[in-house]
């Protein structure tokens, strides 16, 4: 397969980026329309996303039974579902008890994770100056989380929110390395999101019966917002992302990634009137200078390889 041109990548990559950015604003439109916080509401919408996403690329399972790939592709595949399904479960929680800005900036934390494990599992040394973007964008982060300050004041558990964002964080990190690892193997990109939706759906199916009331009974509005999330979140802003994975590095997509709690906070205060302090703005300029760094050393890695 001919690898595209880097902006090609680039503005996919950022769709998916923009698009992942609505997923705390259906997730708090969800939660004020059904009325209910906590985590059998939590469980609903995650199962719920992902058995609508995973519906949408049935069409795709001949194919994928027709692949002639290494099988540790599938194991790769299966363990990234494990990953993103238990992902969910973290951060959908979490936006029941702290703020969109605190929550969408911790579980962006991965960066750090993804560099770490990258450099423990397959040796990939950061560049120095990848270490450095990826300091500079964590540092914007935190700065973020604490602008929102004013916003947590209004929840009474803004530590189990915040803690339960970071965990999310951790699950994503092992979900977009695993990810990678199962295109390198030759999962093509159709292949890899029906298997990773399929294996988190099936996983959460049965959790909401098991811990909650079904699937049923609930307003209407909550429904769309699914729907939404189903459609945008996952199936346009996770699967972008996944893609871009096969043609960038890795610390490179997830720092990219670091825009979501950017694109969130500015949708919370359109939608909510979740006032960011200028923190949030300072916090969003170090984002966008961890980013370039990172660009321009992912830049100059390709041409000296």
């Amino acid at each position: 397969m001919r690898s595209p041109y880097f902006w090609q990548v680039s503005l996919v990559l950022i769709m998916g980026v923009f698009s992942v950015s609505s997923t705390a604003i259906f997730i708090r439109l969800a939660l004020e329309a059904a009325g209910e916080l906590g985590l059998e509401f939590s469980l609903f919408l995650s199962a719920s996303r992902l058995i609508i996403a995973s519906l949408f690329l049935v069409p795709v399972w001949p194919k994928t039974l027709k692949n002639k790939v290494n099988s540790s592709a599938y194991y790769y595949a299966i363990g990234a579902g494990v990953c993103l399904a238990f992902h969910f479960v973290f951060w959908i929680t979490s936006l029941s008890f702290t703020s969109i800005a605190a929550s969408t900036t911790l579980v962006t934390t991965h960066p750090i994770w993804v560099a770490i494990m990258s450099w423990i599992f397959f040796q990939e040394r950061p560049q120095k100056i990848t270490l450095l973007g990826i300091t500079v964008a964590f540092l914007g982060g935190v700065l973020i989380a604490l602008g929102g300050g004013q916003e947590i004041n209004s929840y009474s558990q803004p530590l189990l929110g915040n803690s339960l964002a970071l965990m999310g964080g951790v699950l994503v990190s092992f979900y977009l390395i695993l990810g990678r690892e199962a295109q390198k193997q030759g999962l093509q990109i159709s292949s890899y999101s029906a298997i990773v939706y399929t294996t988190a759906a099936l996983l959460l199916f049965p959790t909401p019966f098991i811990f909650g009331s079904g699937y049923n009974n609930y307003p209407q509005p909550v429904y769309l917002y699914v729907l939404l999330m189903a459609i945008f979140s996952q199936l346009i802003g996770h699967t972008s992302i996944n893609w871009s994975l096969r043609w960038l590095s890795t610390p490179l997509v997830t720092l990219a990634i670091l825009f979501e709690p950017v694109g969130s906070s500015i949708l919370g205060f359109l939608i909510f009137q979740e006032v960011p302090s200028i923190f949030v703005f300072i916090g969003a300029f170090f984002i966008l200078v961890g980013v370039i760094l990172a660009v321009i050393s992912s830049q100059d890695k390709n041409k000296s390889a």
